[in-house]
C-alpha cells in the first residue's frame, strides 16, 4: 500500500505478540521497531518499564528493547525532547515532548532531518504521588493491584490485576484536587500535528476498537516511517473512514473545550498594577536550584546563559534576576510542557507562571512555540 502525506489510517502491528502487548494494537511499537531493524534510524527513545507508576527514558539500538518498552503511560510525565540528540534517531512523544525537540532543533541541538517523531495524542499525564494518592481516595483501590489505565467517554478507568474495570469522570477527579497536571489541563494541543505521523485510540471504533491505531501522515518523514514498517511487515493499515476521522475530531473538540474550562479558571486576570507584586510572591520561595532550568526541553544555554550571567546569590533584589531573565528569554518558546512545576523541590507553578507570561507574547505575534521550524519573534534583535 502507497502512503501519502495527508492519508489518515487504522492500523496494527501484524505479530500478535506486540499486537496484544502494545498499546492500541502496537502500531507504534511496530513502527519503532522496523525503523531500527532496517536502519531507517541507528538509535530509538522508548521508555522502560520500572512499574505502573515509573519508567525510565532510554536510548538504545536493540529491537528487543524496543519491543519490550512500556508504550503510553498516564502517570508518568517524563518529555523526552532533551535525549533526543546526536545520531539519527526515532522516538514517540507527546505533544508537549514534540514541541521540545523542535525548539532544540531551532537552537541547533537537534538534527531535525534525521529525528523521527511519532506522535501521540495527548489527553494530559497525572504526578504518580497523587495518582496513588487518588486510586486510594478516589477509586478505593490498591495502588500496587493496578495494571492498567485508560480514558474513555471523558472517564478515567483504572483495570487491576483481577480483571476490575472502574472508571470516575475526570471532571470529578479534577475538582477534588486530582487528575490531570495542571499544565496538562490548559494545554490546547491535544493532537501532535507538528509531529511526523500523529497516533491515538481517538477515533478507532467498532471491532477494531482499543485494536488499532488512528495514524495521520504530516511529511515526508511520517511516509518514510509507515512504508518502512508495512515493507517489512511489521504494521498493517488501511484507510480511515469518514466516521473514524468525524468521531477523531469530536474527542479533540471535547478535550480543547475542557481546555477553555481550566484556562479561564486558572488564570484569572490580574491587574496591571499588581503584577509585578504577583510574580514576586509567586517566586518569594525560591531556594535557587536550578532545577527548572535544568529540566527545560527549551533551554539549550547550558551553564553558561543569561538567566545566570545576571544573577548573583547575594543580590537583595526583591524578585530574583534569575527568573526575571528566564520569564523574557523562554517568552517566545515555553512549550508549557510542566516539567518546571514538576521537579520544583518547593512546589512553586513555575509551568503556571511561565505561560501566564509567555501566553500575551505569543499571541501578539500569532506564533506558538514547538509547533513548525518558524523562529521564535523574540529569537535575534534586527536593527532598521
Amino acid at each position: 500500500m502507497n502512503v501519502n502525506v495527508g492519508d489518515k489510517l487504522l492500523g496494527y502491528a501484524t505479530d500478535p505478540g506486540i499486537r496484544n502487548r502494545g498499546a492500541s494494537g502496537g502500531l507504534v511499537t511496530a513502527v519503532l521497531a522496523a525503523a531500527l531493524e532496517r536502519e531507517l534510524v541507528e538509535d530509538v527513545i522508548v521508555l522502560k518499564h520500572i512499574n505502573e507508576y515509573e519508567a525510565v527514558p532510554i536510548i538504545t539500538d536493540d529491537v528487543d528493547e524496543v519491543l519490550a518498552s512500556t508504550g503510553s503511560m498516564h502517570t508518568v510525565p517524563v518529555n523526552l525532547a532533551k535525549h533526543a540528540t546526536g545520531k539519527k534517531v526515532a522516538m514517540p512523544g507527546k505533544p508537549c515532548d514534540v514541541r521540545g525537540v523542535i525548539e532544540q532543533a531551532k537552537r541547533n541541538e537537534i538534527d531535525i532531518e534525521n529525528t523521527y517523531i511519532i506522535g501521540l495524542n495527548c489527553g494530559g499525564t497525572m504526578h504518580p504521588v497523587l495518582t496513588k494518592e487518588m486510586l486510594i481516595n478516589m477509586y478505593e483501590l490498591d495502588p500496587e493491584d493496578v495494571v492498567g489505565e485508560k480514558i474513555d467517554k471523558g472517564k478515567l478507568f483504572f483495570k487491576t490485576q483481577d480483571g476490575e474495570e472502574k472508571g470516575i469522570s475526570i471532571d470529578d477527579l479534577e475538582e477534588a484536587g486530582y487528575g490531570r497536571r495542571e499544565s496538562c489541563r490548559y494545554c490546547d494541543v491535544k493532537i501532535p500535528v507538528n509531529a511526523d505521523i500523529a497516533c491515538g485510540n481517538w477515533g478507532v471504533v467498532g471491532e477494531l476498537a482499543g485494536k488499532a491505531t488512528f495514524c495521520e501522515v504530516m511529511n515526508e518523514k511520517g511516509v518514510r516511517l509507515l512504508e518502512n514498517a508495512i515493507e517489512s511487515g511489521y504494521i498493517q493499515v488501511e484507510q480511515a473512514g469518514e466516521k473514524e476521522i468525524a468521531i477523531r475530531e469530536k474527542v479533540n473538540s471535547a478535550m480543547l473545550g475542557l481546555v477553555d474550562k481550566w484556562t479561564e479558571k486558572i488564570f484569572t486576570d490580574i491587574p496591571l498594577q499588581e503584577r509585578m507584586k504577583y510574580y514576586m510572591e509567586q517566586f518569594a520561595d525560591c531556594i535557587d536550584c536550578g532545577a527548572c532550568k535544568e529540566a527545560c526541553p527549551a533551554c539549550t544555554c547550558k551553564e553558561e546563559s543569561k538567566c545566570t550571567m545576571y544573577h548573583n546569590l547575594a543580590d537583595d533584589y526583591k524578585m530574583s534576576m534569575y527568573h526575571m531573565v528566564r520569564l523574557l528569554h523562554l517568552s517566545d518558546s515555553c512549550v508549557g510542557c510542566g516539567q518546571c512545576s514538576d521537579v520544583c523541590p518547593v512546589d512553586i507553578p513555575v509551568t503556571t507562571i511561565f505561560r501566564r507570561f509567555a501566553d500575551p507574547a505569543q499571541k501578539k505575534h500569532n506564533y506558538k512555540a514547538g509547533m513548525t521550524l518558524e523562529r521564535p519573534p523574540f529569537l535575534e534583535v534586527m536593527l532598521k
